[in-house]
C-alpha cells in the first residue's frame, strides 16, 4: 500500500508538468487548428540553455549558485522567446492558415534547428545542475517505506498548477483573451469585426512558448538535465495529450495532461520502462481513433 500512495504522490509532479504544457499548447492550438511539433523543442531547448547559462555563470563568471540560476534563468528566456517570436513571425505565422502537411514539415525543421543549436552550443557535452532543494516532505511516515516528495517537487508542482490558474483567468477576463477567443471560434468572421487574426496569432504563439519556457525549466531544475532528442518526444507527447483533452480548450486539455501523467507514471512502477512511451502512445493514438470529433472552443 506505501508502495501505490508514494506512486501516486510521485505522478502529481508529473501530472502538473504535462498539464501545464497541454495548456500551453492549446493556447496557440487554439487559433491555427494545426499540429505543431516544435513546441515541445522550445520546451527543451529552453531548459538546455538554462542549465548551459546556468554552469556557465557558475564556472565562468563565478557566481554563488542563487545568481547563477538567475542568469541561467534570464538567458533562457531571452533566447528561447526570442527563437519563438521568430519561428512564429517567420515560418509558422505564414503557414498557420495552409494546409496540415506544411506545418508538420515546417515544425519538425524547426525541431531540428533548436536542437542541433543547443548541442553545438554545448559542445555536445551532457550538463548537469546539483541537486536543488532535495529536502524530503514526508506525508505518511511509514517505518518500512515512508511516502515522500522533495521539497523542489512540491515548488514546481504548486508554480505549474499557479501558471495553469493563472492562465485561465487571463484567457477568460482579459481583452486579450476575448480577441483569442473569437479567433479560436471564426477567424473570418473575427477579422469583419476588425480583429487583427495575424497578431492574435502570433501573441497566442508568443504566450504558449513563455509556457512551455518556464515549465522547461521548472522540469530541468528537477531532473538536472534535459537529453538533446527531449524536445521531438515531448513535440509528439504533448500533441497528442492535447488532442485527447481537446486541443482546442486550454483546461481541458490540462486535464488531459494530467490524467497522461498519472498513466505514465503507474506505467513506470508496474510495468516495463523500456515501453513506458510506446505503450502510452499506442494508447493515446487509440483513444482518438475511437472518439474522434470536432471540440468546439467554450
Amino acid at each position: 500500500m506505501a508502495y501505490f500512495l508514494q506512486q501516486i504522490a510521485n505522478a502529481v509532479p508529473v501530472a502538473a508538468l504535462y498539464a501545464v504544457l497541454a495548456f500551453g499548447y492549446s493556447i496557440a492550438f487554439a487559433v491555427t487548428r494545426r499540429a505543431d511539433i516544435a513546441y515541445g523543442a522550445l520546451f527543451a531547448f529552453a531548459a538546455q540553455l538554462f542549465v548551459l547559462f546556468a554552469g556557465y555563470g557558475w564556472n565562468q563568471l563565478w557566481l554563488v549558485l542563487p545568481a547563477a540560476l538567475g542568469f541561467g534563468a534570464l538567458g533562457a528566456l531571452v533566447y528561447s522567446l526570442g527563437a519563438a517570436v521568430l519561428v512564429g513571425r517567420h515560418v509558422m505565422r505564414p503557414l498557420a492558415f495552409s494546409s496540415d502537411n506544411t506545418v508538420v514539415v515546417a515544425a519538425l525543421g524547426v525541431v531540428l534547428v533548436l536542437m542541433e543549436t543547443a548541442r553545438l552550443a554545448s559542445d555536445a557535452r551532457s550538463l548537469w545542475l546539483p541537486p536543488l532543494l532535495a529536502t524530503p516532505v514526508v506525508f505518511w511516515n511509514d517505518a518500512a517505506f515512508p511516502v515522500a516528495l522533495t521539497v523542489l517537487q512540491l515548488a514546481n508542482t504548486l508554480a505549474m498548477l499557479a501558471m495553469i490558474a493563472l492562465g485561465a483567468v487571463f484567457l477568460a477576463r482579459s481583452r486579450w483573451g476575448r480577441r483569442w477567443r473569437a479567433v479560436s471560434q471564426d477567424r473570418r468572421a473575427a477579422e469583419l469585426c476588425g480583429i487583427d487574426s495575424a497578431s492574435v496569432y502570433l501573441s497566442a504563439y508568443a504566450l504558449a512558448a513563455l509556457f512551455a519556457s518556464l515549465t522547461g525549466m521548472l522540469a530541468v531544475s528537477y531532473y538536472g538535465n534535459m537529453d538533446f532528442g527531449a524536445g521531438l518526444v515531448f513535440g509528439v507527447k504533448v500533441l497528442f495529450i492535447a488532442a485527447l483533452g481537446g486541443a482546442g480548450n486550454p483546461l481541458r486539455s490540462a486535464l488531459g495532461g494530467a490524467a497522461i501523467g498519472l498513466t505514465e507514471t503507474l506505467w513506470s512502477a508496474y510495468g516495463s520502462f523500456l515501453w513506458r512511451d510506446v505503450v502510452v502512445i499506442a494508447a493515446l493514438v487509440l483513444l482518438l481513433i475511437i472518439f474522434r470529433r470536432e471540440r468546439p472552443v467554450i
